[in-house]
């Protein structure tokens, strides 16, 4: 599976790297016992099943039940070949390493048709980057870029570019470096005319912003127009690469940052978080013109469970902020909102009062979302009126009752009595009532929040065939000790295991300590060529078992084995004294009776 890179230098890569450190950039870990859990980043799910072993360098899910070593787990996350995830590693690990990666993209487990939209994608990208800042053509736009508060360095980090006026440029461009037009329409970078076969560009004279999968592949455009043209912004359509309820802007540059301050900032727009970045907001991320999707929430789960939520604080900004906010706390985030002044947006509010205003009076003065609950509610009404006063405590005390603290609850409560000259008893009386009744409903309907659950820790108790535990836990003190493995080799003969997977793993372990290589369950696994096979490894390894192993002990679940393969034989020969006696040959039947009692007897 190593291709051409020596073993010495992989092992290298994988002693400079730690599988927490690589998998916390993508999942958020938590400790738990001697290992890490968290939410599989493989398969949705709202426990945490998905562990990492710091002390064995392997994870294992026991939901969807992948598992591997770092280099595996890169391998699934980014989607690229051995040899790509082995150069990723080795950055890392600040390794020097080198290795030509064109070489190995025809690996890459993306189908044939959607390398070519991304490649096609990239390569429109640089060109309208191209345009924008080294051509005459695009000199109009730079400036007008330039003078709304973009800077040279926002636009090359964000890759912004330009497109021409042309109708046909791009698709001349494109079909002369040998894309097919009509997956390039399915790319959604050119558009079909109704009347003939001929086809034109989608985007002409508009100032372009990539949009990026989590792994940093460009898979989309939305263009701003320059000039009168309508409509002001114009996004790609839906195509098998980009779909608006799975992106979030800007995700594969704060994904690190997002890790590192435990927290994401999400706006409304990609200009909002340029216009952040500049700011020095570096967790800053955006939905692309869409509501916040479970997708979403599932993707941010994975590396942070704090959310700031700062849209425009006109009235489609606040109901927008309450949506959301509502969607990320009843998935068990802990939110703050960020109230803009005067209906600005975060990018007016930047330009007019720069970065370090908004990082310190809007960011770093967020509201409560309890906060934020109590400034919606009262949108809109006339507290002054005493019905719609009323109706205004009734609800914030539903919500307060759906606090989780007790301090927290009391803090609200004093807040409403000190506003309205109300009794604080009186308040709390009305609250614990709430309270209560909610919580009987809840016992008697079960939770209608979704809440954080634990990490669903597996018991190794867990009831299988002997046969098939004894098979497992020879492979795990195999895989510890390389003298263990060929003491087991000797006692097994020329018996197999049961299980076909099983006898693999261990002829591949045998040829791999044969080799000079020492018990190491994460290099091993580089040296497995079959999915299925290191799945099976990790699941072994997450065993709990003893460090040492008796002779007396081997010699058990080597019985193990053999009885079973001595009872599927008992009842192959049940089934031809069956069959014997049906044929009415008793003599025969006899025979394989007294052959059945001996088997037994070995048992």
């Amino acid at each position: 599976m190593a291709g051409r890179i020596p073993e010495e230098t992989i092992n290298q890569i994988k002693q400079s790297v730690d599988i927490v450190d690589v998998i916390s950039e993508y999942v958020q870990l938590k400790k738990q016992g001697r290992n890490y859990f968290g939410l599989c980043p493989f398969h949705g799910e709202n426990s945490p099943s998905f562990s990492v072993s710091p002390e064995k360098q392997i994870f294992h899910c026991f939901g969807c039940g992948t598992g591997g070593n770092a280099f595996s787990f890169l391998m699934d996350i980014e989607g690229v070949s051995f040899q790509e995830a082995i150069a990723m590693a080795a950055e890392k690990g600040n390794i020097p390493f080198e290795i030509n990666l064109e070489a190995h993209k025809e690996q890459r487990k993306l189908p044939p048709d959607q390398q070519q939209m991304i490649e096609a994608h990239e390569l429109l990208r640089k060109f309208y980057h191209h345009l924008l800042l080294n051509t005459k053509e695009g000199q109009e736009a730079l400036e007008y870029l330039l003078n709304r508060g973009f800077t040279k360095e926002s636009i090359e980090k964000y890759q912004i570019g330009w497109s021409l006026p042309n109708w046909d440029f791009s698709v001349k461009f494109l079909q002369k470096r040998g894309y097919s037009l009509s997956l390039m329409e399915k790319a959604g970078l050119i558009i079909k005319r109704d009347s003939s076969e001929e086809y034109f560009d989608r985007f002409r004279n508009r100032i372009m912003f990539p949009l990026w999968d989590h792994k940093g592949n460009t898979i989309a455009f939305s263009g701003r127009a320059f000039g009168q043209d309508e409509p002001k912004y114009l996004n790609s359509p839906e195509t098998v690469l980009f779909n608006k309820s799975k992106t979030l802007y800007n995700f594969h540059h704060a994904r690190a940052p997002i890790r590192k301050l435990q927290k994401a900032v999400l706006f409304e727009g990609f200009a909002d978080v340029i216009a952040s970045d500049r700011a020095g907001v570096a967790n800053g991320i955006a939905t692309m013109g869409t509501s916040l999707t479970d997708e979403h929430i599932r993707i941010l789960k994975r590396i942070t469970d704090t959310v700031t939520v700062c849209y425009d604080s006109d009235s489609a900004g606040i109901e927008a902020a309450f949506r959301a906010s509502n969607l990320l706390a009843n998935n068990g985030f802990n939110i703050e909102v960020a109230q803009m002044p005067d209906k600005m947006d975060p990018d007016d509010h930047i330009k007019k009062y720069g970065g370090e205003k908004f990082r310190n009076d809007v960011l770093g003065n967020c509201m409560t979302f309890m906060s934020f609950k109590m400034f919606y509610y009262r949108l809109g009404k006339n507290l002054s009126n005493e019905g719609e006063r009323l109706q205004y405590i009734e609800m914030l005390l539903n919500e307060i009752s759906a606090l989780d603290k007790a301090v927290e609850r009391d803090h609200y409560l004093r807040q409403l009595a000190d506003e309205f000259s109300l009794s604080l008893e009186a308040l709390k009386q009305q609250q614990q009532q709430i309270f209560f009744s909610r919580k009987k409903n809840e016992k008697n309907n079960g939770p209608q929040a979704m809440v954080k659950r634990p990490a669903v820790i597996p018991t190794s108790n867990k009831l299988m065939p002997a046969h098939l535990a004894a098979e497992k836990r020879l492979i795990a003190h195999m895989l510890k000790n390389a003298d263990t493995a060929f003491k087991v080799k000797d006692m097994l003969g020329n018996t197999p295991l049961n299980i076909d997977e099983h006898q693999a793993i261990i002829t591949y372990l045998l040829g791999y300590y044969e080799q000079g290589n020492q018990p190491d369950s994460s290099l091993f696994i580089s040296y497995l060529p079959d999915e299925k096979l290191r799945r099976t490894i990790t699941e072994i390894e997450m065993m709990s078992i003893n460090p040492e192993i008796s002779i007396q002990e081997l010699e058990d679940y080597i019985n193990q084995v053999f009885k079973h393969q001595k009872m599927l034989k008992i009842k192959e020969k049940i089934n031809e004294e069956k069959e014997a006696e049906r044929q009415k040959d008793y003599k025969r039947a006899a025979a394989i009776a007294m052959e059945i009692i001996q088997l037994r007897k070995s048992l």
